[in-house]
């Protein structure tokens, strides 16, 4: 059997002849970028695909995120998970903003709705919650919630990308959703992002802060960044989008033969679907529970030993680094769920190419060291 390197997910690209054309069609126009053809081409096919109105292309999903919080003019406070990727976090505070932790649902790993009202004070202005691993939050609870004390919501949707709930895009809920399309996602573009918003006043204002805030070439109107998706991002992306049904049905069988595989491995316990979803299969978490026999940083070690390099999504906690754990929500006591899962959660590899011998590799592994 071999043992080449498994990552928890390789970046999934089209064939390179496909991608030619498109290469050769940004070449010769010598529109790099600035939103050029193929960035008006992508966000339209971007809107068809995801089933929402509105999408504003970004060069990553962390500048994505600091606009979001930017053009919806969010101060004060923001009550947000911290079980995530720090650039969740990291965009509240590179906008001024104070994050205030909550703790996460036991089931989803996802923003606990019944944890919420407790953390809002008069300084809160809106909500950031997470779909970790690409499972859905509780959209309707948060959003009634929001409603009853006038919050925003933005919802960090990097795992997100063609997710559905109860029928319709999981992108279409809250205020604004933010999108990754980094090597490392379910769909990437190399590097880039999106936000998915409501209309295209909201919009407009999105496009002027991405591009410095300019209006037209003599008119800026706010203090904007340099957020703006090169062309050749765009070509890629339109290719991708050709094989993105293809790379999610893969991903949906070795999801499947993951949960077959590991169901009688005690300890192991897989995170379950979220019911009335569409998932996109973006990562495959595990909890290493005390039945397996050794810690799930034993496993880890192990592991990567016979080089299967799982990742401990998400460990340490934001609210564990230092810039954040002074934070009177960040105390552990106040984290209980958070803190059990990112003691125990490891993510296996899961991408297209990866082959049954692949996963039987990983089983093995897993299998021969528990108890």
């Amino acid at each position: 059997m071999s043992d080449k390197p498994l990552y928890v997910t390789e970046p999934h690209l089209p064939p390179l002849e496909e991608f030619l054309p498109s290469l050769r069609e940004v070449w010769d126009s010598k529109f790099l970028t600035n939103g050029g053809p193929m960035h008006q081409k992508f966000e339209r096919a971007l809107c068809e695909y995801l089933g929402v109105e509105q999408i504003a292309l970004f060069s990553n999903g962390t500048l994505a995120l600091l606009t979001a919080l930017q053009a919806l003019r969010i101060t004060g406070e923001v009550i947000t998970t911290p079980y995530s990727f720090v650039a969740t976090a990291h965009s509240l505070l590179w906008n001024g903003i104070k994050p205030v932790f909550v703790d996460v649902d036991p089931v989803n790993l996802n923003l606990d709705p019944a944890k919420i009202e407790a953390a809002i004070t008069p300084q809160t202005t809106a909500i950031m919650p997470v779909h970790c691993y690409g499972h859905p939050c509780d959209v309707a609870a948060i959003e009634k919630i929001a409603d009853r004390y006038n919050l925003k919501v933005i919802y960090d949707a990097a795992h997100s990308f063609g997710v559905e709930s109860d029928g319709q895009s999981v992108l279409n809920f809250g205020d604004m959703s933010v999108l990754s399309f980094h090597a490392t996602k379910v769909f990437n573009t190399f590097e880039g992002g999106a936000i998915v918003c409501k209309d295209a006043k909201t919009k407009l204002r999105i496009d002027q802060l991405k591009n410095f805030g300019f209006v037209d070439e003599t008119t800026v109107v706010a203090p904007g960044i340099n957020g703006k998706m090169s062309e050749f991002n765009a070509a890629l992306g339109l290719v991708q989008l050709q094989h993105i049904g293809e790379a999610l049905r893969r991903r949906g069988e070795i999801d499947a033969r993951y949960r077959a595989l590991l169901a009688d491995i005690p300890g192991i316990e897989c995170l379950p679907p979220s019911p009335g979803s569409k998932h996109n299969y973006s990562y495959f978490p595990v909890l290493v529970k005390p039945e397996y026999g050794i810690t799930r940083d034993e496993l880890y070690a192990a592991m990567r030993t016979k080089n299967i390099y799982a990742r401990r999504y998400f460990y340490p906690l934001i609210s564990s680094f230092p810039m954040y754990r002074a934070l009177p929500s960040a105390a552990a006591a106040n984290l209980p769920v958070a803190h059990h899962a990112a003691e125990q959660v490891l993510c296996l590899p899961i991408f297209p190419s990866l082959t049954e011998s692949d996963q039987q590799r990983v089983i093995d592994v897993i299998r021969s060291l528990g108890r």
